[in-house]
């Protein structure tokens, strides 16, 4: 089962995995001189501050629902189902198409899904993706249904005040997907432990544009639309309660650290994570990262490196992988996984 709040792990029972995954990552490529100069700053400065070279960014005309459904397909093409097999698709994102109706229904009616799974969206802002895996997971440990598909998947380039330092630089765009169903004997989903910290919530925020603070021009012409994010008190969570929280979620489930095969963090910055995986005591080369090339692209950034891993032939049949998301809420999302198989390698779907 999946626990919540400060509790402590416990085991899952088997018989859920990931039986495919995917990606998109739009075609436009942005190197750190274009978003430098509006946020007075340099090349050399972001690479040094966060290790970010290059991030993605929509087009004008995309949505996150367009870069959600790519990825839907690429991860059913992987565990070769179709989208008419799933019960349930769940969209993880706090960049929605629109307020209503969640995006996960234009996803579904994008994959030609018919008119049979349930369709939800989940925001839990960069730890989403973690909170909809989980959700999903128990959802299919009890009914009959077989197969869900879970996608991480966030435009931040259209919410971005491209002079605040502080945000512009680190973001980008992209989706990551998984299709959930029947794992092997000793494969899949092990534990799972979400947790929220509200009393923190102002770390990270879009102060307007919601009942509290609905819109009207004055909010627009004070950038109250904008995300808002304070850098030190992000790091200062996870350096006090991120960072133990996975050790001791790692050891109640009966593993140590350096136990992982692998270890895929939510990509918020490169520096921070580096500095999480040594405080950890995560063996040399079992971190992944995908930030030096697509930057934070928010729910979608641990799916999204969790596909490239697999596609790069980095995964195996039974290796241990944690997967460890935070964010704004705060919230952290916690979950511990065998891999049941390799995915072909191909390329990401560019959109």
């Amino acid at each position: 089962m999946i626990t919540t709040g400060t509790a402590r792990s416990t085991r899952r029972p088997a018989g859920i995995a990931i039986l495919g995954t995917g990606s998109c990552l739009p075609s436009h490529v942005v190197g750190n001189d274009e978003v430098a100069a509006a946020a007075g700053v340099s090349d050399e400065w972001i690479h040094r501050k966060t290790g970010i070279r290059n991030r993605r960014r929509a087009k004008a005309d995309e949505a996150t629902s367009d870069l959600a459904v790519a990825a839907g397909r690429a991860a059913l093409e992987a565990a070769g189902i179709t989208a008419a097999d799933l019960s349930l698709i769940i969209v993880a994102t706090s960049t929605p198409d629109s307020p209503q109706p969640p995006t996960a229904c234009v996803v579904a009616d994008g994959l030609g899904a018919g008119h049979g799974p349930a369709a939800f969206d989940v925001n839990a802002v960069c730890s989403g993706f973690v909170f909809a895996l989980n959700a999903a997971a128990n959802i299919l440990a009890g009914s009959d249904s077989p197969y869900a598909l879970v996608i991480g998947a966030d435009i931040y380039s259209r919410i971005l005040d491209p002079a605040d330092r502080r945000t512009a630089i680190l973001f980008g765009d992209g989706a990551g997907a998984v299709v959930l169903g029947p794992a092997r004997p000793g494969r899949g989903l092990l534990a799972g432990q979400l947790a929220g910290f509200g009393a923190e919530r102002d770390l990270i925020e879009v102060p307007a544009g919601g009942s509290r603070l609905p819109a009207t021009p004055q909010t627009l012409a004070e950038g109250l639309h904008y995300f808002t994010m304070n850098g030190r008190g992000v790091r200062e969570f996870v350096d006090s309660t991120v960072a133990p929280a996975i050790a001791a979620f790692v050891g109640d489930a009966g593993f140590r650290i350096g136990d992982l095969d692998h270890f895929v963090p939510h990509q918020a910055n490169g520096r921070m994570l580096e500095d999480l995986s040594a405080s950890l005591g995560v063996p040399a080369g079992r971190t992944r990262f995908s930030y030096e090339d697509f930057g934070n692209t928010g729910a979608a950034s641990i799916p999204v490196t969790l596909d490239l891993a697999a596609r790069s032939g980095r995964l195996s049949d039974g290796n241990l992988i944690l997967l460890a998301g935070f964010g704004g809420g705060m919230a952290m999302g916690l979950s511990l996984l065998r891999w049941q198989r390799n995915h072909p390698s191909h390329s990401t779907p560019h959109v």
